[in-house]
């Protein structure tokens, strides 16, 4: 697999280089993609959950205003 590669700028000169992440660059990318496949995983259940608990509200008959004065 290749790596990914990133764009250096002096901003004195204006000189772009692009070149190969190496290898500590390219294991911190790694653990940052992690983290946000992670992250995101999280907030996805944390919806799914959300969802589940106000549909389950509503079928015990609770108003959209009731909800809303609870928070969801």
């Amino acid at each position: 697999m290749t790596k990914p590669t990133i764009k250096v700028i002096n901003t004195q000169t204006g000189e772009a280089i692009e070149r190969e992440m190496d290898a500590i660059e390219f294991a911190q990318y790694q653990k940052d993609q992690e983290n946000w496949l992670a992250k995101k995983a999280e907030q996805e259940k944390i919806q799914s959950d959300k969802l589940a608990a106000v549909t389950k509200l509503e079928a015990l008959g609770l108003t959209p205003n009731d909800l809303k004065a609870l928070g969801l």
